[in-house]
């Protein structure tokens, strides 16, 4: 029964309509930058060469991108830190390419430089790429199969779409923004499924608890029930949400370039784990259950 204290709480239930459009909007648009642009691939999941060179002073951005432009070593990018430079070339470097751009740059921008050379076939890109789905795969259906066993058959649906919205979410973002998607990603959005599903079986087991001691009789009941249980654990999944999003976030500030792009896939996902188990998982699942109980028909008054 709903009692003057639950008036004065904010509706979560009722409030999710927007957070569905809008997470409809971003994974249309997904798509369509999916289906036209692809993702932008790095050299883990594409032939290539990737060159790291340690450098013994600051060299800026300009200054090595104006060293490249004068030698036809292909495209690629370019990102600098203090100490390093990291080069990632779209074509896998020829022995004699590679002894010119070591000595060139010893010779030209700095003479105590260190280099580090990987370069990746087509048929491992491939292989790394088939690894990378098979392993998030398994993550999913090992939490299907968990939830569907702790719990019921509507949680687990309920779940296994807020984890999906995550994970859709970040990789649309990656591929709206063009930004480069590497092992370090695949790892982040694994770890972005877990979190995702923590916060959402923290909730989901409110809502258990609360159903032992309650008589649901109408759908108005359930959506009560559910609010109240978000309530419940509102506290927890803030105060996880906030420790791990500023840790990311320092990761990205302050953290070396090789695991930017890691942070941010975390920062976007937990940013979307955090909403998604509130306005998404828990209103999916009261559509699935309202389904299950007696609702009753209030006829309006007749006119006299």
């Amino acid at each position: 029964m709903r009692s003057e204290y639950d008036e004065k709480k904010f509706n979560f239930v009722k409030a999710s309509k927007p957070f569905f459009i809008f997470s409809i909007v971003i994974t249309l648009l997904g798509i369509l930058f999916l289906s036209i642009f692809g993702l932008n691939y790095g050299i883990d999941f594409r032939s290539g060469s990737s060159v790291d060179i340690s450098v013994s002073k600051p060299i800026s951005q300009p200054a090595a991108e104006q060293f490249l432009s004068t030698h036809n070593f292909g495209e690629h990018t370019l990102t600098t830190s203090a100490t390093r430079i990291s080069i990632r070339f779209m074509n896998v470097l020829k022995p004699e390419q590679e002894k010119q751009l070591k000595a060139d740059f010893s010779q030209q921008m700095d003479n105590k430089a260190s280099y580090e050379v990987n370069i990746v076939d087509a048929d491992i890109a491939r292989e790394q790429q088939t690894n990378a789905m098979i392993g998030m795969a398994v993550a999913s259906l090992g939490i299907i199969a968990y939830i569907t066993i702790r719990f019921e058959w509507r949680f687990a649906i309920a779940a296994v779409v807020a984890l999906l919205h995550d994970a859709f979410i970040v990789i649309s973002l990656f591929s709206i923004f063009r930004l480069q998607v590497n092992l370090p990603f695949i790892i982040a959005v694994l770890t972005i499924i877990g979190y995702s599903t923590n916060d959402t079986v923290v909730i989901f087991d409110r809502i258990r608890e609360n159903l032992r001691f309650s008589k649901l009789k109408t759908a108005s009941d359930v959506a009560l029930l559910v609010n109240r249980s978000i309530w419940q654990t509102l506290t927890r999944s803030i105060n996880t949400v906030i420790t791990v999003v500023l840790a990311a976030l320092c990761l990205f500030i302050f953290g070396s370039v090789s695991i930017k792009l890691f942070s941010l896939a975390m920062i976007f996902g937990l940013l979307s784990g955090a909403y998604s188990s509130i306005f998404i998982a828990s209103p999916l699942w009261l559509i699935l259950r309202r389904n299950s109980v007696n609702k009753k028909t209030v006829k309006a008054p007749s006119a006299t």
